[in-house]
């Protein structure tokens, strides 16, 4: 057609379609409308979609994962229940309230040795510490891996390729775990379990929540503390059906295989990683995708770009060089200096507070089984109220209130004396203590990343995952104390953790910076 058809032209020489190609020349030279992801996200993509529901929920799957992995110890290491052994009754007592003070070979467990490790290797006695000891490791390991994948998703393996590798350590050591055949051997196992199990949430809450858009992330961002109490409950059904501890850690590593196999490879690269890692490419299939699975239009002259780089005029560019960061980048910079100790410090606060009241409300005396199951469950009035509140309110003042609220009932329970009606009443604090303390567990994530662009994010947020293990390390050394003062620590610590809130920005409806220079640059805004 015209590509083939001589050039016209009028006796003087001028090419008479001259006219009709201005325009396209004009068009071909059009400015590239240059867009942060939010921006795209709110402006042509949806900022939560379907393309978004699907990648959330696929990717939230995986903290089940962790609460099998983490909460398996409450049944594989607990102090199953004993009786006297037939013909013992010269050595053995029913009335005696323990074991340590019977003869031994008077009496025996009920289930069998195989019941949980505490039977299998001893762990009464003058060897009860090993349990907490394990515990104690089993966090140790977490507070590494939380450091060592947060680095790995922001760098080399992305957060994806993160989750792939924890999930895949977490099944590989769950099985062997369960083939132990000593104390030493398991407890090494349970360290390595808590490496890889540390980067399992943070890997997956980062992923599943960078692709939704600014006004959509923060009631997101705490649905996902659903399927961690979902998982818990979950689990207690688990090991319900399979009463040996052995059994009990191969059915709850299955999970992790599963979630390879079926779950995984349904979900998307982070695009905010794909972006800062120069891979622009990767990044616009990504966002052409969510844009058409949200039944949008992504026009062909948008393109990403970083922060600052959305107010440039350069024209579009086919590759970018990778942008990195590290946490001596956050330690250079005054802005993000103070914000990454005010998170470490609150992430260690509110971990004694969760974790310690928790394993003072599974002390009632009651069906293990139950007893977990209903836990769990009264963690999600606290879940949903805080997502309901997060957008009207905002993050920092819930944070202060909710850490307030559980410091407040904590202390009337260290005021308590434990008999009686009033052993009731610390019971019920304890419980209103627990639900201010999830509120503030499940807003503090989606706070943290908010602190932090995209280059150092995972490595911050694995920092204060870190703080947060710590403090669960130290938790059940101070319900060891019993009587009022676990409780007065706990006040202690949910009203400190208040106050240093107080210093915290408010992140409602702030972008979500890619670049330490431009959080600095939007912050001067």
């Amino acid at each position: 057609m015209s590509g083939s058809s001589p050039t016209e032209s009028s006796p003087d020489g001028v090419d008479l379609r001259l006219p009709l190609l201005e325009p396209d020349s004009a068009a071909s030279t059009k400015k590239v409308e240059k867009l942060s992801i939010d921006d795209m996200l709110q402006k042509y993509c949806g900022e939560f979609g379907r393309w978004q529901l699907r990648h959330f929920v696929l990717t939230s799957m995986a903290w089940a994962l962790e609460a099998f992995h983490t909460m398996v110890v409450i049944f594989a290491d607990h102090e199953p229940a004993w009786r006297c052994s037939v013909g013992s009754a010269d050595g053995c007592s029913a009335g005696v309230q323990s074991v340590c003070q019977l003869e031994p070979g008077s009496w025996e467990w009920v289930g069998g040795a195989g019941s949980s490790t505490v039977a299998e290797f001893g762990l009464i006695c003058g060897q009860k510490y090993k349990i907490g000891l394990v515990q104690a490791l089993f966090f140790a390991g977490c507070m590494i891996g939380a450091g060592v994948f947060g680095h790995l998703s922001d760098s080399r393996l992305g957060r994806k390729g993160s989750l792939l590798v924890v999930c895949i350590l977490n099944a590989i050591f769950g099985f062997i775990t369960a083939i132990s055949p000593n104390y030493w051997t398991y407890a090494v196992l349970r360290i390595l379990t808590g490496f890889s199990t540390g980067g399992v949430g943070l890997c997956a809450f980062v992923l599943a929540t960078e692709p939704v858009g600014p006004t959509k992330r923060g009631v997101a961002g705490m649905s996902t503390f659903y399927f961690f109490s979902g998982g818990i409950a979950i689990l207690s059904g688990i090991a319900y059906i399979f009463r040996t501890w052995r059994a009990l850690y191969i059915a709850s590593s299955i999970p992790s295989v599963l979630f390879l196999i079926i779950v995984l490879p349904f979900v998307s690269e982070s695009p905010r990683w794909f972006l800062i890692r120069g891979k622009m490419g990767r990044a616009m299939k990504t966002m052409c995708e969510i844009a058409k699975m949200n039944g949008k239009n992504l026009p062909a002259g948008v393109i990403l770009a970083l922060d600052l780089e959305t107010n440039e005029s350069k024209t579009e560019q086919e590759s970018k060089e990778a942008v990195t960061g590290s946490l001596l980048d956050v330690l250079r910079s005054p802005l993000t200096r103070i914000r990454l100790f005010l998170a470490i410090a609150i992430s260690f606060l509110c971990s004694i507070v969760y974790y310690g009241l928790s394993l003072n409300v599974v002390n009632l005396g009651t069906n293990l089984y139950l007893n977990v199951f209903l836990n769990a469950v009264a963690e999600m009035p606290a879940f949903l109220i805080t997502a309901v509140l997060l957008d009207r309110f905002g993050r920092k003042p819930l944070s202060i209130g909710t850490q307030w609220f559980s410091g407040a009932f904590c202390i009337v329970g260290a005021l308590l004396n434990g008999y009686g009606i009033w052993k009731t009443v610390r019971m019920v604090c304890g419980i209103l203590g627990i639900f201010g303390m999830a509120g503030t567990y499940n807003l503090l994530f989606i706070y943290t990343i908010e602190l932090f662009p995209t280059v150092i994010r995972n490595a911050a947020l694995g920092c204060a995952t870190q703080a947060a293990q710590m403090g669960a390390i130290l938790a059940p050394f101070i319900v060891v104390f019993g009587g009022g003062i676990p409780f007065l620590v706990f006040g202690v610590s949910g009203i400190v953790g208040g106050i240093l809130a107080f210093y915290l920005p408010e992140t409602l409806h702030r972008p979500l910076y890619d670049t330490m220079a431009g959080m600095k640059e939007g912050e001067r805004i």
